[in-house]
């Protein structure tokens, strides 16, 4: 997914900003004229998943000839695994992934400290969360699940759009249609992560429960990831066809 027209620090800059412009925009329509953990309303479910979605379309188009946009975590930990990017690069990946995130998270805050009203509550910012009080109140196990196994769906179109049997003009708006299904799915489990970086950003502000219950957006949809790029290259690797 990377590309050598490009500098090593222009792919942690467009990493960044496609990072930021992810949680603003998902976590945007989420927190501002979306869904609360009350449940849905204003744009509503299919809004987000679609803000969430269309987002990854338009960085995809954008970046993804400087880093191969993967504005994720478990995404570019997938692609270590699978070989297609070196362990230094994915480090300066991953701490630009969450730099991007804290800095979309903040200027949301902002933007939404300046409401009338506006109070810090559970779960604040569009975070990541479960249990009971969130949104359908399911337990850990089947957020734990749906995280790894949407996760471990999400990395299996990344591979398989961007080998030798994908469409390459078509990638971006693959991924970011899966990604869109995936909300549509896990929105009321877990308010869908599905990447790392996006759940620590509004947490970081939210704090409470969010903070608390971090390590599992952390853990599992790096778990899904990882088992992603072993199933391709052990079943698919084009190396071996």
């Amino acid at each position: 997914m990377l590309t050598s027209k490009s500098t090593i620090m222009q792919k942690y800059i467009a990493e960044l900003i496609g990072t930021f412009s992810l949680v603003l925009f998902g976590c945007g329509a989420a927190a501002v004229s979306g869904i609360s953990t009350a449940g849905p309303a204003g744009v509503g479910l299919l809004g987000i998943a679609i803000a969430f979605g269309f987002s990854v379309v338009a960085m995809a188009y954008a970046i993804g000839g400087i880093s191969g946009c993967h504005i994720n975590p478990a995404i570019t930990i997938a692609m270590l695994v699978a070989g297609k990017i070196k362990a230094g690069d994915a480090v300066g990946y991953i701490v630009a992934q969450f730099i991007g995130a804290v800095l979309g998270a903040g200027v949301l805050y902002l933007i939404l400290s300046g409401k009338s009203g506006f109070e810090m509550g559970e779960w604040a910012l569009g975070a990541n969360g479960w249990g009971e009080g969130y949104l359908g109140n399911f337990n850990t196990t089947a957020a734990f699940i749906a995280e790894a196994v949407l996760t471990f769906l999400f990395l299996f179109v990344i591979f398989a759009v961007t080998s030798k049997w994908g469409n390459s003009t078509m990638a971006g708006l693959a991924i970011g249609v899966t990604l869109m299904l995936i909300h549509l799915v896990a929105i009321p489990i877990t308010g869908t992560s599905v990447n790392p970086a996006r759940s620590f950003g509004p947490a970081i502000f939210a704090g409470g429960k969010a903070l608390q219950q971090l390590w599992l957006f952390i853990v599992a949809p790096i778990a899904g990831g990882i088992v992603a790029a072993i199933v391709w290259k052990g079943l698919f690797n084009e190396a071996k066809s």
